[in-house]
């Protein structure tokens, strides 16, 4: 099986689209308890202890990069915020303060995205312990020709994007997007 995208699995003898498919989520549940990974649109805090001037919010760009005064342009996205702290760190190190102690926190979350079948899709901003049903009414709710029970979800990942269908009550992470299918029945 394909790493990268899941597979959607028919257990019934009816027509094509006519069946509900087997939720699959693997590769998604492999990635649910790690260290939330910063990635383009994060919003970062940054402070630097002792040094006020360089004490502000970031935001990573769309090639994964802070510019921050004095060390200019660094990657963060693929990493943590403790990956973050540390880069800047040493950056700061190299001519610039004695012994930096820099902090690192989540300012705001990218945001997610929903599509298909719902009153409102589009981009919205992610709130920490959101599910698929949660993002779906923040979209306005399901359309009357919507399947409520699953939901397509992509999500980014170190080794690439990982789609699957899932329950709704799935839980949600920044930059997933999903994609409320059509019923056929």
């Amino acid at each position: 099986m394909n790493r990268r995208s899941a597979l959607l699995f028919l257990t019934c003898a009816l027509p094509l689209g006519a069946c509900a498919p087997t939720l699959y989520t693997g590769p998604l549940d492999a990635q649910a308890d790690g260290p939330y990974i910063l990635a383009s649109g994060d919003r970062l805090r940054i402070i630097v202890f002792g040094q006020d001037n360089l004490a502000n919010i970031y935001t990573v760009d769309s090639e994964g990069r802070i510019a921050m005064p004095l060390i200019g342009p660094l990657k963060v996205a693929g990493g943590t915020t403790q990956d973050a702290a540390r880069a800047i760190e040493a950056k700061l190190r190299n001519g610039f303060i004695r012994e930096p102690k820099v902090t690192v926190e989540i300012e705001v979350y990218r945001p997610f995205f929903v599509l298909g079948e719902v009153l409102n899709p589009g981009q919205f901003p992610y709130v920490g312990g959101m599910s698929i049903q949660t993002a779906v009414a923040i979209a306005g709710g399901f359309t009357p020709r919507a399947h409520q029970t699953y939901a397509e979800l992509t999500r980014p990942i170190p080794e690439g994007l990982v789609t699957a269908n899932v329950p709704i009550t799935y839980p949600m992470k920044p930059g997933d997007t999903v994609v409320i299918k059509e019923r056929w029945f």
